[in-house]
């Protein structure tokens, strides 16, 4: 018999509190019934966003709550400011083209974080620039972004910060309005422990202010519908009811652990892998920039990291991720987010190890288990 492990950053396991709700008699959007969940959970997104704004609810993946947020705040030809630093970057950069946006991309170096001084001194030699686009966790490389720092810098500046928080939101520490992020975007397939379905989206005034004039073609994505809608308790389109009802399951367990519990279990969780990996012999791909949502690790010289991944997921049941476009077979990525504790690292390790010593890779067995118990013990 095999049993099944999702450690992949996205889909993340699903609570059991969440299949029960989704098992539930589907009911109509249009009714009172319904209304009252919308405020409920219109309440707690603003508890895991830190936000006293409205938190809008796409039925997307986040990639729409990106296309959301491009199309609501620009117009064809203006400037942006792109961080590009892994795949999820690239995907500000692809939507911005899709749409004649001008994208001036400042390219970071896989596996390290964008440096934000270098953010000041391009809004300052370029005051076009209308919006800068970086991520807080990007996903493919394991890095995780100094927001607060960027946002200090936006703020004092005629363009708007949008964050892509679709793999770190609910997981790690994002404070929207205190940290000036102008647009936060997000999905329920990660943090926040839902399947794929749902979008999310924040917007400032400063924000609102730059979608009065935005000039991109937009309909189901038009956000003052979203807005106008919310202001009745209401959703403009049909929305992903079955996901919202759970999601109200997920805010009251996420309300209930407390935001800097489940900050502290994730860097907790993360810390045990990141020293796992290394009483391996094994390098970190960002070791200066690590994510407590996914830590990315190296492949050893001479193992193949595909079928790593794969031998894993197929024979042993764990699935993790391999890398992406140029770090594909290089890396694997190991997550620790969402619904989540200490024995799911421990059963990941353990499946890492296994399959290592089959492949032939030399180090001691146990010592990577040994050393991520030793963290949580602590």
């Amino acid at each position: 018999m095999k049993k099944n492990y999702l450690l992949t950053p996205g889909p993340t396991p699903l609570p059991p509190l969440v299949l029960e709700a989704m098992a539930k008699p589907i009911i109509h959007h249009r009714t009172p019934q319904f209304q009252a969940i919308i405020k409920e959970v219109s309440e707690g997104l603003k508890y895991v966003f830190q936000t006293k704004g409205d938190v809008y609810m796409l039925a997307s993946s986040g990639t729409g709550a990106m296309e959301a947020a491009i199309i609501n705040i620009l117009s064809p030809q203006d400037t942006v400011l792109i961080v590009q630093a892994g795949k999820f970057g690239e995907r500000w950069t692809e939507i911005c083209n899709a749409y004649s946006i001008k994208s001036e991309v400042l390219n970071v170096e896989w596996g390290k974080a964008v440096d934000p001084e270098v953010i000041n001194r391009k809004l300052k030699g370029d005051p076009k620039i209308k919006a800068v686009f970086t991520t807080l966790c990007e996903t493919s490389t394991g890095v995780a972004t100094d927001i607060k720092a960027i946002g200090a810098i936006v703020k004092n500046t005629d363009a708007v910060l949008v964050v892509d928080a679709i793999s770190g939101l609910g997981a790690i520490d994002l404070k929207t309005d205190e940290w000036n992020v102008d647009i936060c975007v997000s999905g329920s397939q990660k943090g926040l422990m839902l399947p794929p379905g749902l979008g999310f989206i924040t917007v400032s005034e400063k924000a609102w202010k730059k979608n009065a004039e935005s000039k991109c073609p937009k309909y189901y994505f038009d956000l003052k519908k979203a807005k106008k809608s919310l202001a009745c308790v209401d959703t403009p389109f049909t929305p992903a009811i079955t996901l919202i009802i759970a999601l109200a399951e997920v805010l009251k367990m996420i309300k209930q652990e407390g935001l800097e519990n489940i900050f502290s279990r994730h860097k907790r969780l993360a810390d045990a892998t990141r020293s796992a990996a290394k009483a391996l012999g094994l390098e970190l791909f960002a070791p200066t920039a690590a994510s407590d949502v996914v830590t990315a690790v190296k492949v050893p010289v001479g193992i193949d990291g595909e079928k790593l991944v794969k031998a894993m997921r197929d024979t042993y049941g764990v699935t993790i991720a391999g890398g992406q476009s140029e770090m594909k077979g290089k890396i694997f990525r190991f997550a620790h987010m969402g619904y989540m504790n200490e024995f799911d690292i421990i059963t990941g390790i353990s499946c890492l190890e296994k399959v290592l010593a089959q492949m032939g890779y030399k180090f001691t067995l146990g010592s990577g288990v040994k050393a991520a118990e030793e963290v949580l013990l602590k």
